[in-house]
C-alpha cells in the first residue's frame, strides 16, 4: 500500500512536459588533453544544462581527439559525429572569414572580456558563416606570442627564414608577410613537430606551453600580446530541434554571452599564469620588446587588415562595419587593446 501511494506521489510530481520529452545524452568533443582548462569549462557547461533541463539532458565529454581530429570538429557537429564541440575557425583559412577579425594581431587584451564582446558581436553573423550548426558561444584565450627553439625572435625581420607552426590563418599569413614558413599541424602535435625539427618556432598561449611539453622543445619567448585565437562551441542542428522548449531553454541559457565569459576567463587565467612558470625553468628566457620593437610588429600587421576585409568582402559582408561593431564591443567589455 505505502509502495502504491509513493508511485502516486511521484507521477503527481511530473508535470505534463516533463512526461513528454525525451532523454538525452549528448557528446560533447573536444581535442586538448582531459587536463586542459576545456576539459572542465566543457563539464560546467554539460552539468549546467543537466540540471536546467530537470536531468532529461545527461552529457558525456570526449576529450583528445576520441572522436575526430581537431581539423575535423566543425562537420563533426554539423554532421552528428557529436553533438557539442569546440572549434577553431582558423583552423579551416577561408571557411570563416568574419569571425577572423578576432586573430588580428595586438586587438584585444583580456581573455574574459574578449571573450564576452567576440560572442556578443558575433552572434548575428554566425547565423550565416556557421548556418550548418546552432552557434552556442564564442571565445578567445589569452593574449599569446612566439615561442622558439633556434633563436631570439625580437624584431619582425628575424622571423625570416624560420618555419614557425602558426595558431590559425591570420597568424600564418603574418608569418608569410615577415618571410616565414608555416608548418601547419594541431595543437597536440607541435612538440612533435618542433622536436623532430620540422618546425622552429610556435605562436601558443603560455599555460598550454607547459601543458603540452613545449617548454621541452623550446627557449626564447617573447613576453608582449601579440595575438588572440577565436574558438566556439557549436552544436548539432537536428539534435537541438529534437528537444522539447524546456530542453531547448535549459540549452539557450548556456549558449549566451555570459555563459562565454565563463569560459574565456578562467582560461585566461590559465594561460596567464604560465608566464611566471615559463620564467622559473632553467634554461628558458623570456623577454619584452622595446616600445620600439612593438611598433615594428604592429606596422608588420597592417596588411593583414586589409587581407581580413577583402576575405569578408569576398563573402559578401561589410567589413568596415564589422569591425567597428567589434571595436565597440571590445571598448564596453574593457577589452580593447592599446
Amino acid at each position: 500500500m505505502r509502495k502504491a501511494f509513493l508511485a502516486l506521489l511521484l507521477a503527481a510530481s511530473v508535470t505534463p512536459a516533463m512526461a513528454q520529452e525525451k532523454n538525452f545524452e549528448l557528446k560533447l568533443s573536444h581535442w586538448v588533453p582531459a587536463s586542459h582548462p576545456l576539459q572542465k569549462a566543457l563539464e560546467d557547461w554539460g552539468s549546467a544544462v543537466e540540471k536546467e533541463s530537470g536531468g532529461t539532458i545527461k552529457y558525456k565529454v570526449f576529450p583528445a581527439q576520441q572522436l575526430g581530429k581537431a581539423f575535423d570538429h566543425y562537420d563533426m557537429a554539423r554532421d552528428g559525429i557529436a553533438d557539442v564541440t569546440y572549434i577553431n575557425p582558423g583552423y579551416q583559412p577561408g571557411r570563416f572569414p568574419i569571425i577572423g577579425a578576432g586573430e588580428l594581431p595586438f586587438l584585444m587584451s583580456d581573455a574574459k572580456g574578449g571573450s564576452m564582446a567576440l560572442d556578443a558581436w558575433y552572434r548575428k553573423y554566425a547565423e550565416k558563416e556557421m548556418k550548418d550548426v546552432k552557434f552556442c558561444l564564442g571565445f578567445i584565450h589569452s593574449p599569446s606570442t612566439f615561442h622558439s627553439r633556434t633563436k631570439k625572435i625580437v624584431v619582425p625581420d628575424d622571423v625570416k627564414g624560420m618555419k614557425i607552426r602558426p595558431a590559425h590563418a591570420t597568424m600564418a599569413n603574418y608569418v608569410t608577410l615577415l618571410g616565414g614558413t608555416n608548418v601547419q599541424s594541431s595543437a597536440p602535435e607541435v612538440r612533435d613537430i618542433i622536436e623532430r625539427g620540422v618546425a622552429d618556432a610556435v605562436t601558443f598561449p603560455w599555460g598550454s606551453v607547459l601543458l603540452f611539453g613545449i617548454d621541452k622543445v623550446t627557449k626564447y619567448h617573447i613576453e608582449a600580446p601579440i595575438y588572440v585565437t577565436t574558438f566556439a562551441f557549436v552544436m548539432n542542428k537536428d539534435k537541438y530541434n529534437q528537444m522539447s522548449d524546456r530542453q531547448k531553454k535549459a540549452i539557450d541559457n548556456n549558449c549566451n554571452t555570459e555563459a562565454a565569459g565563463r569560459v574565456g576567463g578562467p582560461w585566461g587565467d590559465y594561460e596567464n599564469s604560465g608566464v611566471a612558470k615559463i620564467k622559473a625553468l632553467p634554461d628558458h628566457e623570456v623577454y619584452k620588446l622595446s616600445p620600439e620593437q612593438t611598433a615594428l610588429w604592429k606596422k608588420a600587421s597592417e596588411p593583414l587588415i586589409k587581407t581580413w576585409a577583402d576575405n569578408v568582402k569576398k563573402a559578401g559582408g561589410d567589413p568596415d562595419a564589422a569591425m567597428t561593431e567589434l571595436r565597440a564591443e571590445l571598448t564596453k567589455h574593457n577589452a580593447l587593446a592599446q
